[in-house]
């Protein structure tokens, strides 16, 4: 039977088809420049205006972003915000990788226990949030627990403390993003042939120089996308902080997301708000570009 083949200069004379090979992606297009590019860069004019929301507004200039950074508290946020990101990052990157290693082959239980790991990521943020803040209250499950094993000069209040507040979060935030890792570098493992690993093993490498010679090199993608992803994460976190300490408390575990929430929608500071988030899609944008040329380098070399 003859092939019919369609070279892509036969369209050109059939206008309506080359029009319609196009249209169809037209609706998303559309949606997507109105809901995120349109609101980012109305976003940005505000940024510059004394807005609140109703009403008439003046340009203001660069008041808000100087009022910002004249402000030791929102730098403080700014601060916990690279925290979030940077804890769950490195959390959720070196445990998820650790679980990917002791789930990748030969245990039995381990597609049971890949799926009791990645089944925090499926629940809500919100839903799971209240379950650890009943943990971390200070008749919660926690301190009930310290006090069961004789460790009762551990009890404190986890939530209403300055110091261990911020850090509440952070557990919750890599307890719920680490299965997402484990699935991301268990796609990398199924990509290292065990022939690699059975010729180092003959050359008598240990554990160590398996896994850094060989294992880690074709990981190198993977670690880059979920680095990068926990990163993102990480720095528009906002239901756990609402839900466990709403920022507080004295704002030592608020970050930008939450302070452009309450400025903008709470207390009606819309031009304030709009320069924090600006600020922190400044941030967001720069990790991106990051991520992209280390990508780039990558896929050169």
């Amino acid at each position: 039977m003859e092939q019919v083949t369609t070279s892509p200069a036969s369209g050109r004379g059939r206008p309506l088809l080359s029009f319609g090979r196009w249209w169809w992606a037209a609706p998303a297009i559309l949606a997507v420049l109105l809901v995120q590019y349109a609101a980012t860069f109305a976003g940005t004019f505000f940024a510059f205006t004394d807005y609140t929301g109703i009403g008439s507004f003046d340009l203001v200039g660069f008041d808000n972003f100087v009022a910002i950074f004249q402000d030791p508290a929102v730098v403080g946020v700014i601060g916990n915000t690279l925290l979030y990101a940077l804890a769950q990052m490195v959390g959720t990157t070196v445990l998820g990788l650790l679980f990917a290693l002791a789930l990748n082959r030969g245990l039995k239980s381990r597609y049971v226990l890949r799926a009791i790991i990645f089944l925090p990521i499926a629940l809500s943020p919100l839903a799971v949030s209240y379950v650890w803040k009943f943990i971390f209250e200070y008749d919660g499950l926690l301190n009930q627990v310290l006090a069961a094993v004789g460790l009762a000069d551990l009890q404190r209040t986890w939530l209403g403390d300055p110091e261990t507040a911020i850090w509440t979060v952070v557990v919750v935030i890599v307890w719920q993003g680490v299965g997402i890792s484990m699935v991301i570098f268990l796609a990398g493992l199924a990509g290292v042939p065990p022939e690699l690993e059975e010729a180092a093993s003959l050359d008598r490498a240990n554990l160590w120089q398996r896994f850094r010679y060989v294992t880690l090199p074709a990981l190198r993608p993977s670690v880059t996308v979920a680095t990068m992803l926990s990163l993102i994460f990480g720095l528009r976190l906002f239901d756990p902080i609402l839900a466990m300490t709403g920022g507080g408390p004295v704002s030592s575990s608020k970050n930008l997301a939450l302070l452009v929430y309450q400025e903008a929608f709470t207390q009606g500071h819309f031009g304030y708000g709009a320069a924090l988030s600006l600020i922190l899609t400044v941030i967001i944008l720069i990790f991106a570009i990051i991520q992209q040329f280390i990508t780039r380098e990558r896929s050169g070399g």
